[in-house]
């Protein structure tokens, strides 16, 4: 059709050009789900689609389709609101991939709880929490009144510490490793969380320990006491008191960022 003179046919708007999408894995426990998805789609929008893939995966479990297989489905995926993608450090949901420094071919780690986690969580009973009160044992000892600990504590703030501040939250730094702690033989640390790997690198001047995130049963902190912008943390390794490596000195808002990414589960 022939257009009038002076004006333009108007053209229909470009799909997303083939460089602009890329292929990359998410790992969720212990499985790899193949994603590929457009730069400039945001994490919150990722996460959707994530969660049809966790609900697809579930699907495959089952030979025909069946009230089962749809009630399995309903609560083995993963909802949005209770995923965090990690890449380089948390992903916001307004931020674009391509924001996010999202490339061709790398790994984020997918941590949350699917619907049937939370629904295996037990209610107290009623009464559980008064009987619980008057069953307690006298108050503990704080980490930073003990002895071993207090050795420690009383060098001061070491001159490398990084700056802490107390009731905030935050996502680990560029490069996800953290610096300036001691350790119980008042060693300067640095940890360097090593994403792709897995793992945990725990520093010193004289070893390197390359430490398997799964491999650490727990991770819990207490504020030093007159220092409330950092804590004393500790990585428990084994079942014995000998496999819990402590840590001096860790900015505080930085410690709910480091639980999530080791343990890899929400903290229920």
């Amino acid at each position: 059709i022939k257009m009038a003179e002076g004006t333009e046919e108007e053209q229909p708007i470009a799909e997303s050009s083939k460089d602009d999408i890329v292929s990359f894995r998410v790992v969720y426990k212990k499985e790899i789900i193949n994603i590929s998805f457009s730069l400039d789609d945001t994490v919150g929008k990722l996460k959707r689609h994530i969660q049809d893939k966790t609900c697809e995966n579930a699907i495959h479990l089952y030979d025909a389709p069946s009230v089962a297989m749809r009630c399995h489905c309903s609560t083995a995926a993963v909802p949005p609101a209770m995923m965090k993608l990690m890449h380089k450090g948390l992903m916001k949901d307004d931020k674009t991939l391509r924001e996010c420094k999202v490339t061709e071919g790398c790994k984020m780690m997918l941590v949350g709880s699917t619907l049937s986690d939370v629904l295996t969580v037990q209610p107290p009973s009623p009464g559980s929490e008064k009987i619980s009160k008057r069953l307690d044992a006298p108050k503990k000892e704080l980490w930073c009144d003990q002895k071993e600990h207090k050795k420690v504590i009383e060098r001061g703030i070491p001159e490398d510490a990084m700056p802490g501040e107390k009731s905030t939250q935050k996502s680990l730094p560029s490069g996800a490793h953290l610096s300036g702690m001691l350790n119980k033989h008042l060693d300067k640390v640095r940890l360097t969380f090593k994403m792709e790997a897995d793992e945990v690198w725990i520093q010193t001047r004289e070893r390197t320990l390359k430490v398997p995130m799964t491999s650490i049963r727990s991770v819990t902190s207490e504020p030093i006491l007159g220092h409330e912008e950092y804590h004393i943390v500790v990585l428990q390794m084994g079942s014995t008191e000998g496999s819990k490596y402590w840590l001096y000195w860790m900015p505080a808002q930085y410690v709910n960022a480091i639980k999530d990414i080791i343990l890899g589960k929400w903290q229920l």
